[in-house]
């Protein structure tokens, strides 16, 4: 077989496609418009609808603007439901900027940690080049926002309110990046030159400490103590005074994050279901949780979420968003884009096909709010809050069919009283520990 492409074989695919007045057709349609456009299945849209047997009310929706605070955005979310319902409040918004804060200085710790445990791994191995890849990110898992709110506390929004830096995160992550990659740079040296462990962590103090003065000109400086007033549904005046965060957490939330657990639906041969697994070189918070997965099949992952849904309570997940999605509508959707139709082609990959192969990974975290049940009690679609404002969607509210839920759908936190004492005692097991670069080592 000759491995050169011949302009032989070119023309005879020309003809081919010109022969087909679809292809034509196709062609017309996505020059002009693209190929989402081109491809959105209005018979999807109709039936895939925003209405739910079963609700939580979530109040207004958010919006993380030009950051990938979505984990963040997610937890809070399900946290101020709490305080919502603990004071009467129609709404409350806690603030994300601060634990925004919290993250940077904590992952700029969690980094430099790593790149003191590497010194004597190549520059140029894997392991060091994954960690040198993103020293700074805005991503993270439910576990590294547990660790975050069990340290610092929560505020609410009027406490510490965003900045220009935390709603557009790019040009401050790209400064802390640079920041951070000269000091690997540094305790590399220095290690290579014989320096032993504890002068490199008396190093890393000064840097963490610019680190710090970064931080606080770019998002304001962390409250500690603030004030808290807002008024009830029934007029009633709620004021607060002279709180910590770590007590404003205790008094007006109260939720023990020791009871909620990640649990994944990772349907590939490496990772064996009924088993947990943690992630090398994963979180934000040295000393804090670790991230921690009970990877379960489909059927009993998606019992779980309906439990806590049916419970009154929302649920924390993470998905790959960019599938199969029609924005405008907020539909997620198997069926709301028939690019397969668009191209005359298949895209056949299974789950655990697309998490080998690179195709699919966790990329969003959002809140089940919502499920719709029939009368056998089996789901057919879920209510999602999103954090992207209220321009799409229901006011920002999208709607995911139980298809794509199976699909693409691959954590959820739930409060461990939901699980049986089977999955108890599987979560209960050492987990094993994944590379750095699996992908469930990705962040939301």
């Amino acid at each position: 077989m000759n491995e050169t492409l011949e302009a032989k074989t070119v023309g005879k695919f020309r003809q081919s496609f010109a022969k087909d007045m679809k292809n034509l057709v196709a062609q017309r349609a996505v020059v002009k418009n693209g190929i989402n456009e081109s491809a959105v299945n209005n018979e999807a849209l109709r039936s895939v609808r925003h209405c739910f047997s079963n609700e939580v009310y979530a109040g207004d929706i958010t919006n993380q603007k030009q950051s990938g605070r979505c984990w963040m955005f997610a937890g809070l979310n399900v946290l101020r439901l709490e305080i919502m319902k603990k004071y009467n409040l129609a709404n409350v918004e806690l603030s994300q900027n601060y634990p925004l804060f919290w993250d940077k200085l904590e992952k700029a710790n969690y980094f430099l940690e790593s790149i003191i445990e590497t010194v004597a791994e190549p520059l140029d191995g894997r392991l060091v080049a994954h960690l040198l890849a993103s020293p700074m990110q805005d991503g993270g898992q439910w576990d590294m926002f547990a660790s975050l709110v069990k340290k610092y506390g929560v505020v609410p929004q009027s406490a510490m309110p965003e900045s220009a830096a935390s709603s557009a995160t790019r040009e401050m992550d790209k400064y802390l990046t640079l920041k951070l990659r000269e000091d690997a740079m540094l305790l590399r040296t220095d290690a290579a030159a014989g320096a032993q462990p504890d002068a490199l962590r008396a190093k890393k103090a000064s840097m963490l400490e610019t680190i710090y003065g970064m931080l606080c000109i770019s998002l304001g400086t962390p409250p500690e103590k603030f004030t808290w007033e807002t008024r009830a549904k029934d007029e009633a005046f709620v004021r607060i005074e002279d709180i910590t965060p770590q007590e404003f957490y205790e008094k007006c939330v109260g939720l023990d994050l020791d009871d909620y657990v990640s649990v994944i639906n990772a349907p590939t041969a490496d990772k064996p279901f009924h088993q947990t697994y943690t992630v090398a070189y994963l979180g934000n918070v040295q000393g804090g949780k670790p991230v921690t997965y009970l990877n379960l099949p489909i059927d009993e992952f998606k019992a779980l979420a309906i439990a806590q849904l049916k419970d009154g309570r929302a649920v924390w997940f993470g998905c790959d968003v960019g599938q199969w999605h029609e924005k405008k509508s907020g539909v997620m959707d198997l069926d709301v884009l028939k690019v397969d139709d668009l191209f005359s082609t298949s895209f056949p990959l299974s789950k655990g096909e697309r998490l080998d192969y690179g195709e699919s990974c966790m990329t969003h975290a959002m809140v089940f709010t919502g499920v719709n049940l029939d009368e056998c009690d089996v789901p057919d679609r879920w209510k999602v809050e999103n954090s992207w404002g209220t321009d799409n969607g229901d006011k920002g509210f999208y709607v995911m069919s139980d298809g794509w839920f199976d699909e693409f759908t691959y954590q959820i936190v739930v409060n461990k009283k939901y699980l049986s004492v089977k999955q108890l005692e599987e979560l209960s097991l050492i987990p094993k520990t994944l590379d750095p670069w699996d992908p469930m080592g990705s962040l939301a």
